[in-house]
């Protein structure tokens, strides 16, 4: 049934498939007035984030912690990802300065753990890695006791791309399958599953200190079975950390949910997990690859201090 479903949306738009009822547990938090101090930093700054373009669910709750994940390189995307609310379409230049604006945010807002990510930039030589590096270093310079988390996009046919981040001082490296590799054409078309693998195995052999992590969504169609496939692939690869969230559809226009799965199923997946090897793993149907980012990353360094 689930290779129908899949072939079929291949065929069709996917605005002519709909996603079943939400279930109870899913509820989003609505926005408190107490999210207002990191929102009017983030605006000060001209900062663009991942929280506000791919409307997470737990916005709330991270900016009133004042957590937030910075999206760099602008706000548009040279993919089409299914699953996506970022924008595609040609993107506009390199904004130079932006690299010192993060990093004065960083410092406002008291970050002790800061994620940065970007769009697809397939239109640049090395994918954005040296704006990567550019911001990572100001974070440093301003704040040289937080510590980074990047998510990166797979630098596609950009062979220099993961030689520039591995000079950087981050101290987790982050780039999400999003999904098993079956689903890839219609989930993720212009990336490539093994691919995703590669970057993941290829940074840890250039920089052994730093944690690797990697995220997917269910809710897609695929198999109990294809998730466990999916673990063991990233634990060849040495990934230490593995986050599972459920998907949501943004608009009719994007993939349409198969099927929610209730907590149990995520506790199912989550006790999987650790019983392949990760060392931190995060499985609820709001966990997304930031979420908690900053305990999840002092759970690990506390588990390796210990090892």
């Amino acid at each position: 049934m689930d290779n129908q479903i899949s072939k079929a949306l291949l065929r069709k738009k996917f605005s002519d498939f709909k996603s079943p009822i939400k279930p109870d547990w899913i509820k989003v938090s609505i926005p408190s007035n107490k999210i207002s101090q990191t929102k009017n930093t983030l605006k000060e700054n001209k900062i663009v984030t991942v929280c506000e373009e791919a409307m997470c669910p737990n916005l709330s709750e991270c900016w009133e912690k004042k957590h937030a994940t910075v999206m760099i390189l602008g706000d548009v995307c040279t993919r089409s990802c299914s699953f996506c609310n970022i924008k595609t379409g040609k993107p506009n230049k390199v904004d130079i300065l932006e690299p010192a604006r993060v990093a004065s945010t960083v410092k406002s807002l008291g970050l002790k753990h800061v994620v940065v990510t970007s769009v697809d930039r397939d239109d640049l030589n090395d994918g954005g890695a040296q704006h990567f590096a550019n911001t990572i270093k100001k974070i440093k310079e301003k704040s040289p006791n937080t510590t980074v988390e990047i998510l990166t996009p797979d630098f596609r046919g950009k062979d220099s791309s993961l030689g520039i981040i591995a000079k950087t001082e981050i101290d987790v490296f982050n780039h999400n399958l999003e999904t098993i590799k079956r689903l890839y054409k219609e989930v993720r078309p212009g990336a490539g599953y093994h691919h995703s693998l590669k970057i993941l195995r290829e940074i840890k052999l250039l920089k052994p200190s730093i944690f690797t992590k990697s995220g997917i969504m269910i809710g897609l169609g695929e198999k109990f079975d294809e998730i466990r496939v999916l673990m063991d692939d990233l634990r060849e690869q040495d990934v230490d950390f593995i986050t599972i969230g459920q998907y949501l559809r943004p608009t009719l226009n994007h993939h349409p949910v198969i099927k929610y799965h209730n907590p149990d199923y995520f506790i199912r997946i989550q006790n999987e997990a650790l019983n392949k090897g990760f060392k931190i793993v995060s499985s609820s149907p709001f966990t997304r690859s930031s979420y908690h980012a900053e305990s999840d990353f002092n759970k690990l360094k506390h588990l390796h201090s210990g090892a």
